[in-house]
């Protein structure tokens, strides 16, 4: 036995046993995830994806969302599944037994999501647009102008108490300022800044620290050779911050995606037969349409209607594409980020 080894001892026992319970809880909540994403990718995807050719279910993914009828065929024999419209067409073409067809009906449960896709894509787009922007100005004023005194120390916990405001109170907010004191009604605009002033909080905090981040010497030297302040700050502040900016905008997407309750109230229809550019006498109406979404349309599907088989595969088929685009947009953001951080080394 080796008189110089280190002996166990109960500090050691105790730091081995907590060490197996942090990596086995860590397991844990990586399998609980692992598991949550394999059910919605596994039966979404065989929603989305088929066997034969063209291998995509288009239909699901460019048309609008219908009423599904299910019934015998009265010319086959065998039952039939078939999207509202086709279905009245169908019963056009039966000259005798069409008044008598009768079928078992399922609310949104044909047709498809393109409507809410383009729907998501617009809310996100857009209220990132104006928080990066909004909060980007504030994260400036607080880093660079601001004196440090207790009224910025005040502004500084305000904003990192809003980020933890329910989604429910931003939505109502959202509703009493701007579809009813601004008389912007339920439309883009509204939810834009609903939804904007919801992540606000996370991207100037995050945009006041990446600028924090770049080195004195950067602003000394730039001052020194005669440069303004504003000067300083576009030209050799501004540009080596933005990585860690393209950060908070990437934690923002996934929140903003996924948010039903602000939208509810600002900016959602359940169901519209036009897309926002469809049917404008002006171009400034379009930021006034109301539109379909992702989250509300699962929100509607999932416990608003009867649930049955037909509603359980449009619930997945719209989770998986709603994963997938915010996978996309937050992989476009990551990919950004990592240019820039190649382009802006220090």
């Amino acid at each position: 036995m080796n008189p110089f080894a280190k002996q166990p001892n109960k500090a050691d026992t105790a730091q081995s046993v907590w060490f197996i319970i942090f990596r086995m809880m860590t397991y844990f909540v990586l399998l609980c995830g692992a598991v949550v994403f394999f059910d919605i990718f596994y039966k979404g995807g065989k929603v989305i994806f088929k066997a034969e050719p063209p291998f995509v279910n288009t239909t699901f993914l460019t048309e609008f969302p219908e009423t599904l009828h299910v019934f015998d065929n009265p010319v086959t024999g065998r039952k039939c599944e078939m999207g509202e419209k086709e279905f009245q067409r169908f019963k056009l073409s039966l000259k005798e037994k069409g008044d008598a067809l009768q079928s078992a009906t399922y609310v949104y449960s044909a047709g498809g999501i393109f409507p809410c896709i383009v729907g998501t894509v617009l809310l996100v787009l857009g209220s990132m647009t104006i928080a990066l922007v909004l909060g980007v100005m504030a994260a400036i004023y607080l880093s660079e102008y601001s004196k440090h005194g207790p009224f910025i120390q005040w502004v500084r916990l305000a904003i990192s108490n809003l980020a933890g405001v329910p989604s429910i109170v931003f939505g109502l907010f959202g509703f009493g300022m701007f579809v009813i004191f601004m008389n912007w009604n339920v439309s883009l605009l509204s939810g834009w800044f609903t939804l904007a002033f919801m992540v606000l909080p996370i991207v100037i905090t995050a945009s006041e620290e990446s600028l924090r981040a770049v080195p004195k010497g950067f602003r000394e030297g730039s001052l020194a050779l005669g440069a303004t302040k504003w000067q300083t700050i576009y030209k050799n502040v501004l540009p080596y911050a933005l990585p860690g900016m393209l950060t908070s905008s990437i934690l923002s997407i996934a929140r903003v995606a996924g948010e039903t309750a602000p939208i509810m109230f600002t900016a959602a229809y359940v169901v519209r037969d036009e897309l926002p550019w469809e049917g404008l006498k002006n171009t400034g109406d379009f930021f006034f349409q109301g539109v379909q979404a992702l989250p509300y349309h699962i929100y509607v599907v999932s416990s608003k209607i009867p649930q049955n088989e037909y509603t359980q595969r449009v619930q997945y088929g719209t989770a998986f594409v709603f994963l997938f685009i915010v996978i996309a947009i937050a992989m476009a953001s990551i990919f950004l980020r990592a240019k820039l951080r190649a382009k802006y080394r220090w």
